[in-house]
């Protein structure tokens, strides 16, 4: 399998201040410096995917604007397809208001602008007019109404796309969302989020102290509203790497095959009730700047996915690809080129 990236999501300016720690609610902090960076992380994760040398098409949409013209000419220099970027009358491109402390952690806030008012049935046209979308990885994080990620991954499963689904954020996202995924990439919070507001639905109790793979493997088992996750979930843990649990019942998945895993993962990697579960470190690096570290991994893990590469090597690219994101300022300036990452594996 060799194909495409397409990422269905949002574009951003990123209005970034790095301050001298993060404010505390109703304290202001003084100091530090400003800058304007390109975001939204639709926009970061295609161009996370087109760096590493996967043709890359984004579908969203920008406001008419002052920021238009420069989101759009943001991704064609990554060498990203914005033939189906829409232009909305009346919107603003959207915005995020991003706070960086010394430590690189952040705080966000997102205005949504044109990435709120997409509708289903554009999502919809732009992938029928896709065509058949086999050996497609078609990714999707929530920055865009949930009803478009809802048509946007029944559309790109129809069409035979492996389809990953970023939660972030979490808000809203239920079994007849994910349930569409083949993989899904939660971080700790947000792996907390999804079972919390599942239970607040359904009544079915969840133990916040339990080990983070008894809750995830939740999410691959049927619950009260549906079925689960079709092939794997994901959950980034920033540096202390990433735990993997996939469905193993009928063998190995021709989507995921098995050769070239690295050593350190067929080492730690156990099976338990027809599921595999295995854990991957994270690189060592100097962190300057984490904002963009999660949008890097998903576009990494895309881009690998759409190269054929097997699932566990897939995912140690990301995981390689998120920690380089983080030793540059900026979310979208630290997604690594192709021979970056291929520097940093070799060493």
């Amino acid at each position: 399998m060799s194909g495409r990236v397409i990422v269905v999501g949002s574009v951003n300016i990123d209005l970034v201040a790095r301050v001298p720690h993060l404010p505390h609610p109703g304290e202001t902090v003084t100091g530090g410096s400003y800058d304007r960076h390109h975001g939204g992380k639709g926009g970061n994760q295609a161009v996370a995917a087109a760096r590493l040398r996967r043709p890359t098409l984004f579908i969203g949409a920008v406001g008419d604007d002052t920021f238009e013209n420069e989101a759009r000419r943001a991704l064609i220099t990554e060498r990203v397809d914005v033939s189906m970027v829409a232009s909305l009358p009346g919107q603003a491109t959207g915005v995020a208001l991003i706070l960086v402390d010394a430590n690189g952690e952040n705080q966000i806030a997102v205005i949504p602008g044109a990435n709120g008012a997409i509708e289903a049935g554009y999502a919809r046209d732009c992938l029928a007019r896709l065509g058949p979308l086999t050996g497609d990885v078609v990714l999707l994080c929530n920055e865009v109404p949930l009803h478009v990620v809802r048509e946007a991954l029944t559309c790109a499963r129809a069409a035979g796309a492996t389809t990953v689904l970023n939660p972030a954020p979490a808000t809203g996202i239920d079994r007849s969302i994910f349930a569409l995924a083949d993989i899904i990439t939660p971080n700790r919070n947000e792996l907390g989020m999804l079972l919390h507001t599942e239970a607040l639905r359904t009544g079915r109790r969840t133990d916040a102290s339990q080990e983070i793979p008894s809750r995830a493997r939740l999410l691959l088992e049927p619950g009260p509203e549906g079925p689960g996750v079709r092939k794997a979930v994901i959950v980034t843990l920033g540096s202390s790497g990433v735990l993997v649990i996939e469905r193993r019942e009928s063998g190995p998945s021709k989507a995921f095959p098995e050769a070239g895993e690295p050593a350190n993962v067929a080492a730690a990697g156990r099976e338990a009730d027809g599921l595999k579960i295995w854990e991957l470190p994270a690189e060592r690096v100097s962190t300057l700047d984490s904002t963009g570290a999660g949008d890097a991994f998903n576009g990494a893990l895309a881009a690998a996915i759409a190269e054929g590469r097997p699932f566990a090597q897939a995912v140690q690219r990301a995981v390689a690809a998120g920690a380089l994101a983080t030793t540059h300022v900026g979310a979208r300036e630290g997604m690594p080129t192709a021979a970056e990452l291929e520097e940093f594996l070799a060493r």
